[in-house]
């Protein structure tokens, strides 16, 4: 009996045992895990303290530049409107006048102006004025009914894909410049300093040249640009017409040249003119100092 008691005793501790060392082993296996989730953490977080800082050689600190299709998302098609009008004007300068005040009731100006006189003093120019694009058609037909249109042409010049690229480059480089700035706040090293600020040279460059360009691009778009070139209208008998005393000027003209050509070849001909007199008048000396032959018939008499 005691030996049964002394047998379930034992039975029970060895369980109890078992038991305990099941539960020791779990515990063992997911304290290492969250340790090692710890450390690494820790170490990722102190990486990138570190690299923030500046302590080694900065590099460019990488950004998502936006492409162009996410920065043009929902922007305005951007156009650059220019027309070239040829009109025939009875008056030039006041056609000239005209056209400046059409520009200025449209709210643009005349950007520039050039007036010739021509053959029989017919009056000539050309006449280059910028227009708000909203009244860029009415200012073309406030053109063309100051004169009769000789000729007439309008070109549009899709701008919207260089405009949507510039924005988004500069964005870029925006972020870039707010970034190296706060590079340069962490900086110790003067070798760091001197770094970072040769990048924030380089990058507000780019800016500027990027910001220079957008200028130009809105100016062209914002303001249409139409050239109109003026002709007073042809006289009678053509453009020259006819002149007695243009006539008597070519006259002469044909005459002095004609006597200008005579010279030249004259001239030009000369050497051969001097060789062959002189080989004229060798022949004739030697023709000249040749003995006369006597006849027969004279000599047997003597």
């Amino acid at each position: 009996m005691n030996y049964k008691v002394i047998a379930i005793l034992v039975v029970c501790v060895a369980f109890v045992a078992a038991a305990g060392c099941t539960s020791l082993s779990s515990g063992n296996s997911i304290s290492p895990q969250t340790t090692s989730m710890s450390d690494n953490s820790i170490r990722y977080e102190s990486a990138a303290k570190m690299s923030y800082a500046g302590s080694a050689s900065p590099m460019p600190v990488p950004t998502m530049a936006p492409t162009a299709s996410d920065a043009g998302s929902g922007i305005e098609t951007k156009i650059i409107k220019t027309a070239s009008v040829t009109l025939e004007v009875k008056d030039v300068p006041g056609a000239v006048e005209t056209l400046k005040n059409i520009a200025v009731q449209k709210g643009g100006y005349l950007s520039s102006t050039n007036v010739q006189k021509g053959y029989n003093d017919r009056l000539s120019g050309s006449v280059v004025i910028r227009i708000p694009q909203a009244e860029f058609e009415n200012a073309l037909i406030g053109v063309k009914a100051i004169g009769t249109v000789k000729s007439s042409s309008t070109q549009g010049e899709d701008v919207t894909e260089e405009y949507v690229d510039i924005q988004a480059q500069k964005t870029s480089y925006q972020n870039q410049l707010v970034q190296y700035n706060e590079i340069m706040k962490k900086a110790v090293k003067v070798s760091d300093v001197i770094e970072i600020q040769q990048q924030i040279d380089r990058v507000q460059t780019e800016l500027n040249r990027l910001e220079g360009r957008l200028k130009y691009l809105n100016s062209r778009i914002d303001l249409s640009t139409i050239t109109v070139s003026l002709q007073e209208p042809e006289p009678v008998g053509g453009d020259t017409g006819h002149n007695f005393i243009t006539t008597i000027n070519e006259g002469i003209a044909g005459f002095f040249g004609m006597i200008d050509a005579i010279i030249i070849i004259f001239f030009t001909l000369l050497p051969l003119i001097i060789i062959s007199a002189a080989g004229y008048g060798i022949y004739r000396w030697k023709k000249g100092n040749k003995p006369v032959a006597v006849p027969a018939d004279l000599t047997e008499k003597k």
